[in-house]
């Protein structure tokens, strides 16, 4: 008897039309909650749009510095690439944009324009288009503070320079550093990148995928990947790209396709960053 009133309760016994309950109420609000869409949506404010506008400014195109004498100078742009064992960057793209692209920024002084030596501290700052020159930055891993999938030293950006936004470029190869100290650091040629508190080398996680707005990419991190011989692995090799004074596009790229070196090919499964391209410049040997 219980369950067949029950079940008489809970069958509806009116039409649609019928107003019960907090009618009023539910009106008011759906019809508060039409017109808070309908004004995000013509300010620009919704989600998607706000995502889109984000897409559209720091993807946009960004032109790099040339270099004449081969060697890198405060000021310039440049856009930092790693090359592994399969041509791996931190990003799926290599075309530099607002949100690849970094300024050389002098910490101790150096004028504009002067050559950046091995060994001498400097900053890496965002273009001051839509990011507003921001700092890469880094500093000593703690439990609370690490990067998310490898729990390595976390890098990222920061509007306020300091000392944990220095870094220094020192050789790839650790039996030519002492001589080279000093001298003028070359673009678009592997070096190791520093951390100047921590003495940490910028890393990219070439097997870790991180899912962010601009799709998949590889974790970046501050971490020293040495191999057999105490020698860093191509883990924390960086190229500092210049563009080409011809205007045709990356100097890195043209040279190594003039050179024939650079052997690309295309990935069976686009959608997968794990899969690389293939380039036979990187010719390392080490064990993974």
């Amino acid at each position: 008897m219980a369950n067949k009133m029950t079940s008489t309760l809970n069958f509806k016994t009116y039409r649609t039309s019928v107003k019960i309950g907090n009618w009023n109420e539910e009106q008011h609000l759906e019809e508060h909650v039409r017109n808070k869409y309908l004004r995000k949506r013509e300010n620009g404010e919704l989600i998607a749009q706000r995502v889109d506008l984000l897409k559209h400014n720091i993807l946009s195109p960004v032109e790099l510095s040339t270099t004449t004498d081969g060697a890198l100078h405060f000021g310039d742009v440049v856009m930092l690439v790693n090359i592994g064992p399969c041509g791996v960057s931190a990003g799926r793209s290599i075309q530099p944009s607002v949100r690849t692209a970094f300024v050389i920024t002098s910490v101790d002084g150096t004028p504009e324009g002067a050559t950046l030596h091995y060994e001498q501290s400097f900053a890496l700052k965002t273009t001051s288009d839509f990011t507003g020159g921001l700092y890469l930055t880094s500093d000593a891993q703690t439990f609370r503070k690490c990067s998310l999938r490898s729990r390595h030293q976390e890098v990222n950006l920061d509007e306020s320079e300091c000392f944990l936004t220095w870094w220094k470029v020192v050789h790839f190869d650790p039996q030519e550093r002492l001589e080279n100290e000093g001298l003028p650091v070359p673009a678009n040629v592997n070096v190791v990148i520093l951390h100047c508190k921590t003495h940490q080398a910028l890393a990219v996680m070439e097997r870790l995928i991180l899912g962010t707005t601009y799709g998949n990419e590889y974790e970046v991190t501050a971490h020293t990947f040495l191999d057999v011989h105490k020698a860093e692995k191509s883990n924390n090799h960086w190229i500092l790209c210049t563009s080409d004074p011809a205007g045709e596009g990356l100097l890195l790229l043209n040279r190594l396709k003039s050179e024939g070196n650079c052997v690309s090919l295309l990935r069976e499964n686009p959608d997968d960053p794990t899969e690389f391209l293939r380039c036979s410049v990187c010719n390392y040997s080490e064990d993974r």
